[in-house]
């Protein structure tokens, strides 16, 4: 065995092998040494814990590891985290009001029954109107003979003449009886005027009874003419009164037959006006029919266009909740993130001084070490001569590195550990 700053050997297995060994000068040694001495003596210091004469390793804040500011955030976050419920839940109450479909009148219902109107018989109606003969009738005038009757002759006009003579016999009678009143005077005087006064009598007698028996005549034959006359006229105005008759019968068929057109005229207008009465009606009743069929489509088109326009209200309504879920999510992760920001700003200042504490207790700590390290790193630094020696033996010895060889390449070691932690 050697010493702490020389080589010891060892025994070897194998003889005839050779076992080189370096020596370091004393001052090296006892550096060495006092350094060993002096990592011992910290080596030996107990562990002391974070809690003792460390400042703290993180801030509270009443207890609290968080600010004021991120407990509140974090509260906005908790108790707003189904803040947009409600808005869901009412977008979700329309979308179930949505699509449901518009619920109108069937074709059926729109259409209506068939219009079931007058047929073209009841329209048109059958007119029985008089026929053509009833209208026109048949006239059985007097024949032209009859009109006319038979030749003005004297024998024709002799009843008439008769008559007319009838009606002169008295005044015949009378002129007759004047001219034998006259004679039976003139006969008187001649009794009362002598023998002489007869031949004068019978001229007298002659005289007055010609005279009497003209104006008998010339009576006779002016009632002869005048019969004529009266006869001729009697003639003419029997056959223009039988003419007359005619023309009145005749315009009378005539009347009857007008009349009978104008009856027939006026119960074909009739016909006509209720025809047209009930073309009317029935273009009336298809008009009501037609009018409303067209209510009902307007209806239907009308609660169909209202329907999608609640429709569309609905889902704009629905658009609009949805819209403001996350909004108001949005607005409070906002001002949850702002306050947590704030808090997170401020304990990240209170750390970074806590940190800087904690750097300078470390420090502190482990400056021993450091001074121990830096001691050995200069030591390793310094040059200084070796000697080295070398063995053949039949003995079986092996090489061993010097305690102190072995310290300081663990100390060379820690002290590299400990630069790379704090870079």
């Amino acid at each position: 065995m050697g010493g702490l700053c020389t080589t010891s050997y060892s025994e070897l297995k194998n003889t005839g092998q050779t076992v080189a060994g370096t020596e370091i000068p004393e001052w090296v040694a006892k550096a060495g040494r006092d350094l060993f001495a002096e990592a011992a003596t910290v080596a030996q210091t107990p562990y002391s814990t974070f809690a003792e004469g460390a400042p703290p390793r993180s801030q509270l804040y009443d207890g609290s590891r968080l600010t004021e500011e991120e407990r509140q955030g974090y509260g906005i976050l908790s108790s707003g985290a189904e803040s947009y419920m409600p808005f869901m839940n009412r977008a979700s109450e329309v979308a179930n009001t949505l699509g449901q479909g518009y619920d109108g009148m069937s074709q059926s219902e729109l259409l209506g029954d068939p219009f079931q109107g007058a047929s073209r018989a009841d329209l048109l109606g059958d007119y029985q109107g008089a026929t053509r003969e009833e209208l026109l009738g048949d006239y059985q005038g007097a024949t032209r003979e009859e009109l006319l009757g038979d030749p003005f002759s004297l024998e024709s006009a002799q009843p008439y003449m008769d008559i007319y003579q009838s009606a002169m016999d008295p005044a015949v009678r009378e002129i007759e009886e004047q001219t034998i009143r006259s004679q039976n005077d003139a006969r008187a005087r001649a009794a009362t005027g002598g023998g002489g006064f007869g031949s004068r009598l019978g001229i007298m007698e002659a005289t007055t009874a010609g005279e009497g028996a003209q104006s008998a005549g010339d009576l006779r034959a002016g009632a002869a003419r005048d019969g004529l006359t009266f006869a001729t006229g009697r003639y003419d105005t029997e056959r223009s009164a039988r003419a007359a008759a005619e023309n009145t019968m005749r315009n009378r068929f005539t009347e009857d037959r007008a009349a009978r057109a104008s009856t027939e005229d006026r119960l074909r207008g009739q016909f006509d006006s209720d025809r047209a009465s009930r073309f009317n009606a029935e273009d009336t009743m298809r008009g009501q029919y037609d009018t409303d069929r067209a209510a009902r489509f307007s209806a239907d088109t009308q609660g169909r266009d209202t329907y999608s326009t609640n429709e569309a209200s609905r889902i704009q309504q629905m658009d609009a909740y949805q819209g403001m879920a996350p909004l108001v999510q949005d607005l409070q992760t906002q001002a949850a993130a702002g306050l947590i920001g704030a808090g997170e700003a401020r304990r990240q200042l209170d750390q970074n001084a806590l940190d800087l504490a904690y750097a300078d207790y470390l420090d502190q700590r482990l400056y021993p070490q450091e001074q121990i390290n830096f001691a050995l790193g200069a030591l390793s630094g310094t040059p200084y001569n070796t000697i080295n020696r070398s063995y053949t033996s039949g003995s079986n010895m092996s090489a061993n590195p010097s305690l102190f060889g072995q310290a300081l390449s663990g100390m060379g070691g820690l002290y590299s550990a400990y630069k790379l932690a704090n870079n």
